[in-house]
């Protein structure tokens, strides 16, 4: 929206107000507003409340929003100008918000040669040398895409960057008065530097070295505000750091998102207000949150006036153990070995091992394990003598590892790291582990780690006792969500498989510990607490997919899923008995990482000590209890082993009894494999089991829509297209694709029962066996009360609804005026598809004004009715759906041509993504205007399930292509059984806390019942008590209702309310010339050169 459009919604705002009764309610607290137009409550939803405004400070520390003048820039990333021009324009924005005349300038790029940050600040502070009077922001860019992360050079490269950064505010602040300056650090996709040897080399762990090269530039900027130079007595200039960088997480410059861009121009917009506390975070899910200044906190942020940031330092140092013991007493008296060695791995003791190794990725290697304080930069230093399964620094008296514990027991033990440096290193010995690898990485530790064990000459390969500790799956976690079949649990424990494979056929006598995959969501909790001050934003490019996902969200289920899914495949993988065909060689599963509970301080908050200085790697504060816990599982029988660790409570370390002096194996702890899971033949049909208790009727016919059970809907009814007449559900071939089986359509169909037919009306007849209007078989021949028409878009809805009507009336067995109605309206798919054939015609304000015909036609016409809207289908997913059949392959792409046909980074495919949301948006908007309000008999609800669709996975990881029809687009019988459960589902739940997403899970239990406290179907009005309509129901006699306008208190007469809004108006568009005017013979007096002004909308 540009400034003109901000400043006349505002004025045509404060007119409106002017009306008493018109106040509306805030949707976030107390529901919908009943009230306001849609253009008007969509945007002040997002919209700033204005503040009192200074007419002018005199104060850089004392600056509001509202007298900024101009956003000016400087170092703008050559490689990414557009995108950093674009998010600059929607700062600008946020400011407009409180100045609606503010512009934004870039400094003139046009020049053939590039200029450096110096030269950039003398040209502007030359073009405002003669303006002193208004305030104006400059944003200082760093771009560290101009630095090569893993180069020798890289400090000074940071150091050469801090000294210019440093010059140049010393240049505006004795050049520009009244400014305020922020120093952002940049960072893209694109990595400038053409001779950056890690950008091309994918064995290296980018993201860890991008994410060390953005905190070193952030720490050593921070370091200029230690005593800065460029600080004079006056309060006319100052300079801030924003505390985080602005990082683009998108592959290419293509798939760059509208979404996407806001973010980034919201955490700028935050960076520069006062902190608020309990201030995080800008989004949850799609929705972004615009933070605002407070009464408490009304400036824009300096370091004068908030000095919360030296306390919130602190406070999280308090967390930070500065000297731990790391060390453990062993208690052991059975230490000796066995008489003499053992042939079987069942009879191996501790002292018989003389061989350790270990493979995995950076919790081996032990990054950061060593690090002190908040040093991030020695995240990169890997601390292999204090890796927990490997390590072998000093001894057990000092240093608590595995290899320091089986010391005690041989001290002629050998293979084990010391020191520091990569896997490559001398010191590194039997530790092949590798930071960012993940468990495609693990063949080829394992081929290294077999041939260094023959070829040293301190172990004998075929006679001595080995131990070999594989922990791999956290990185597979940390990406799964960019690319869920390679990283589904069955490939993930598919290449592991792969691993100790080879070590099954090629070690002789080796005690294998395969360590299950750490439960990664509790690390989330040290990310929401901002006392702690973790660097959330580079464990974001760390690990995107277990941060990034909001709390409650399908996405964070996900998380929770596959981490759970990685588990309980390793534990299938073992219980198989695979590795236990000979007696010189086991793989055991070591669980005690299975169920951790985060470590926390008497205060309630988590325990930093127990991490590195990223707060998601661990200190060695807990690789010390890692490696107690790991020797316990060792001595722990199989079958009985602790998988739950509290580790605030300590882990008290275990000793080989008398009885049992061993090493725990399947074997000698009596295990029984269970083997594989037993296989379930296919099911014979979709159907659903229903528990459901309370499911009499009304005591009398209810007269209000929001006091409906299921039981008093007596007809149900659908409007839509090829989803609801069934097209192709059951089809087993090509010919009969074309069929529509109605009967077994999710909101319509009404074939034989539930037990065997998932729908609506199959559901609904467990209230009421006698409701009507359901379709049955195939084919337009008991269609009922189906009205949708295969192909149909949202332009020809309204006749769907006018006919549904006259259906309706003309039923001898209806009674129109008294009978509950169900409508099910559900369309936008050709919309959507068709798209990029024919924009204008369907474009989102078509699609939304399409749509409100048809609600009118049923409001204006139709008594004691409910519809359920449903959100267009989040259609991106079933571009990944595929089969190997001819209709997949050659269909497919014919009935959704624009969706499904661009390809995967282009324009197009972002363009329909946006459009796909913008019907999503623009149908809720209407439902919940307020429009449909104003009758008692009448509800409109919107049924999000489809929101954020989850296309269904096979074990394996690829789409199910059991849930679609051979085109692979329409849904097959099964996914509409799931559609059928989601729709019902999100009736029994109220608007606020519908579910967004549909996970597929086809389980027989999904069916909810309304509960004794609500027996009725959810509406806006009975979710939010509070609500109330402003009119009784209409009499059942009639079927005219009230005119489709907003209705205003009766205190005011109509006659004086026109009058009213004339005036308004009137004023409005006087004071919006005065304006206009005002600023353009002020803009003419600027002489400000070389600028450029943008803006654009969110």
């Amino acid at each position: 929206m540009t400034s003109r459009s901000l400043l006349i919604l505002v004025v045509l705002v404060g007119a409106c107000a002017a009306f008493p009764g018109n106040a509306g309610v805030n949707l976030r607290e107390n529901g919908p507003a009943a009230d306001k137009s849609e253009k008007t409550e969509s945007y002040m939803q997002i919209l700033c409340s204005a503040t009192p405004a200074l007419s002018s400070s005199s104060s850089v520390h004392e600056l509001v929003p509202a007298v900024i003048a101009a956003l000016y820039t400087l170092g703008m990333p050559p490689t990414q100008r557009g995108e950093a021009s674009r998010v600059v324009s929607r700062l600008a924005e946020l400011l407009s918000m409180f100045n609606p005349d503010v512009t934004v300038n870039h400094v003139d790029q046009t020049s053939l040669r590039p200029r450096s940050l110096l030269q950039e600040a003398e040209d502007l502070s030359l073009s405002l040398s003669h303006q002193s009077t208004d305030w104006k922001i400059v944003l200082l860019f760093l771009p560290a895409d101009v630095m090569c992360a893993c180069s020798p050079r890289v400090d000074a490269d940071i150091k050469n960057a801090v000294q210019e950064v440093e010059a140049t505010l010393q240049i505006l602040q004795k050049q520009l008065h009244r400014t305020l300056v922020h120093v952002v650090v940049w960072s893209g996709d694109h990595q400038e530097h053409t001779d950056c040897k890690c950008v091309r080399d994918k064995s290296v762990n980018q993201g860890l070295y991008k994410a060390n090269l953005l905190k070193a530039l952030q720490d050593s900027l921070s370091h200029l505000w230690e005593e800065p130079r460029w600080q004079n007595s006056g309060n006319d200039f100052t300079a801030e750091l924003q505390p985080s960088p602005v990082v683009l997480d998108s592959n290419s410059p293509l798939e760059r998102t509208v979404f996407e861009l806001d973010l980034l121009a919201v955490q700028l917009w935050t960076n520069l207000l006062q902190p608020s506390a309990g201030q995080s975070g800008f989004t949850d899910g799609n929705v972004i949150t615009i933070p605002c200044p407070t009464e408490e906190r009304p400036f824009l942020r300096t370091q004068i006036n908030s000095p919360t940031e030296a306390e919130q330092e602190v406070l999280s140092r308090t967390s930070v153990l500065t000297d731990p013991v790391m060390g453990t007493e062993i208690p052991c008296l059975n230490r000796s070995p066995s008489p003499t060695t053992p042939t079987s791995v069942h009879e191996l003791r501790p002292a018989d091992v003389k061989v350790v190794a270990a493979v995995g990725d950076s919790l081996t290697a032990a990054n950061g394990v060593g690090a002190k304080g908040n040093n991030i930069l020695l995240l990169l230093t890997e601390y292999r003598g204090l890796s927990w399964s490997i390590g072998g620094n000093g001894n057990v008296t000092t240093v608590t590892t595995l290899p320091n514990i089986l010391k005690e027991f041989n001290p002629n033990v050998t293979g084990f790291s010391q020191g520091t440096g990569n896997e490559n290193s001398p010191k590194a010995f039997l530790n092949l582990a590798v930071a960012g690898a993940t468990s495609g990485d693990m063949v080829r530790q394992v081929r290294s780690l077999v041939d260094k064990m023959r070829n040293d000459s301190r172990i004998d390969f075929h006679k001595d006792w080995k131990v070999i500790t594989m922990f791999i799956g956290g990185n597979d976690i940390c990406d799964f969500c960019t690319d869920s079949i390679f990283f589904s649990p069955s490939n993930v424990v598919a290449r592991i498989r792969d691993a100790l494979d080879i070590l099954h056929n090629e070690v002789p006598r080796a005690f294998v510990n395969l360590v299950e995959t750490l439960n990664v969501i509790p690390l989330r909790e040290l990310h929401q607490d901002k006392s702690l001050r973790c660097p959330t934003w580079l464990v974001n490019i760390i690990c995107p997919c277990t941060l990034r996902p909001s709390e409650g969200t399908s996405e964070l289920q996900r998380v929770t899923d596959f981490n759970l899914a990685y588990q309980s495949s390793m534990r299938e993988l073992i219980d198989s008995g695979r590795y236990d065909t000979h007696d010189n060689f086991t793989v055991v599963l070591q669980p005690f990482f299975r169920e951790v509970f985060l470590p926390k301080l008497e205060d309630g908050r988590p325990d930093r000590s127990y991490f590195a200085p990223d707060c998601f790697h661990l200190s060695q504060k807990a690789h010390t209890l890692m490696a107690r816990a790991l020797w316990n599982n060792m001595l722990e029988p199989v079958g009985n082993k602790t998988y739950r660790q509290d580790f605030a409570a300590g882990v008290d370390l275990k000793c080989p009894s008398e009885s049992n002096s061993v090493f725990r194996t399947a074997v000698n702890s009596n295990y029984t494999f269970p083997g594989p899971p037993p296989t379930f033949p296919p099911p014979t049909d979709w159907g659903r089991d229903f528990s459901c208790v309370n499911t009499a009727p009304s005591n009398s016919v209810p007269t209000s829509a929001h006091r409906v059970r299921p039981a008093d809907i007596k007809v149900v009814s659908a409007l839509g297209d090829s989803l609801t007449t069934a097209f192709g559900a059951k089809a087993k071939s090509l010919l009969q694709l074309r069929t529509e089986y109605t009967g077994v359509s999710w909101s319509i169909g009404g074939d034989k029962a539930l037990e065997t037919v998932t729908t609506l009306p199959n559901i609904l007849k467990k209230f009421n066996p006698a409701i009507k209007g359901m379709s049955k078989g195939q084919g337009g021949r008991q269609t009922g009360f189906n009205m949708a028409v295969s192909g149909a878009k949202v332009s020809g809805i309204p006749e769907q609804a006018r006919r549904l009507i006259e259906a309706i009336k003309n039923d001898a067995t209806v009674d129109f005026q008294n009978d509950w109605k169900l409508v099910t309206l559900f369309i936008g798919g050709n919309d959507l598809c068709q798209y990029c054939n024919d924009r204008a015609t369907l474009s989102p304000k078509n699609y939304s004004y399409h749509m409100m015909t048809s609600l009118d036609i049923l409001y204006k016409e139709a008594p004691r009715m409910i519809v359920n809207v449903l959100g267009i289908l989040e259609i991106e997913g079933l571009r990944r759906v595929k089969s190997d059949s001819l209709g997949c392959n050659v269909l497919q792409k014919y009935v959704c041509p624009c969706f499904l046909l661009p390809g995967e980074d282009s324009l197009e495919l972002s363009e329909l993504k946006r459009i796909n949301r913008e019907l999503q948006v623009e149908t809720e908007n209407l439902v919940y205007g307020g429009r449909y309000d104003a009758r008692e008999d009448f509800a409109v609800v919107f049924q999000p399930f489809f929101q954020n669709s989850i296309v269904p996975l096979t074990t394996d990881g690829r789409p199910d292509a059991t849930y679609f029809s051979v085109d692979c687009f329409h849904f097959s019988e099964r996914g509409h059984a799931d559609m059928a459960a989601a729709l019902w589902n999100n009736m029994l739940e109220p608007v606020g806390e519908k579910q967004t997403y549909n996970n597929f899970t086809n389980a027989r239990n999904s069916i909810k019942c309304p509960s004794e406290e609500h027996p009725y179907i959810f509406t806006k009005v009975n979710s939010f008590p509070s609500l109330s309509t402003t009119s009784a129901a209409p009499a059942t006699t009639s079927t005219t209702n009230r005119p489709l306008v907003p209705d205003c208190s009766s205190s005011v007469p109509g006659w004086l309310a026109a009058v009213l809004a004339l005036v308004g108006l009137l004023i409005g568009w006087a004071a919006t010339w005065i304006f206009f005017s005002c600023r353009d013979r002020r803009a003419k007096r600027m002489t400000a050169a070389a600028v450029e002004t943008s803006v654009t909308s969110f």
